[in-house]
């Protein structure tokens, strides 16, 4: 399974998207792992990052659909069931994300909403975006 979620994360966040960067950010060791499967293929994979690792809030980060499962809603049923196990798991109402910019109406389409200026993470613009349950 780590290998899987190690390797999905390198083909989009490091390959794909032409962005060199050290994913180990020891934030892992605190994290629960949200993992999507069709068989021995991870799908979608997120992780659930709790309150003050990453920001005061719980948060849901790494989203990431392997791009031969893109089109089919596996980031939107990966994205439902993070938003609902975050809330279950850390019993807080406030989610937050570090989001790219350009999916931001799709977050928007869950709820969330933008909370912070534009910057850029490692070259790409985000911003920071709340979901209140």
């Amino acid at each position: 399974e780590l290998y899987s979620i190690i390797r999905l994360r390198n083909e989009v966040f490091v390959v794909e998207q032409n962005c060199v960067y050290q994913d180990a950010d020891n934030k892992d060791w605190h994290c629960y792992h949200l993992c999507g499967w069709d068989g021995d293929n991870l799908v979608a994979y997120a992780r659930l990052v709790p309150p003050a690792v990453s920001y005061s809030e719980p948060a849901i980060g790494r989203i990431v659909t392997s791009p031969a499962y893109r089109k089919h809603g596996a980031g939107r049923a990966l994205l439902v069931e993070a938003i609902t196990r975050c809330r279950l798991i850390f019993n807080e109402k406030v989610i937050k994300i570090g989001a790219q910019l350009y999916l931001k109406k799709f977050y928007e389409s869950f709820g969330f909403r933008q909370c912070s200026e534009i910057y850029l993470e490692d070259a790409i613009p985000h911003i920071e975006m709340v979901v209140e349950e």
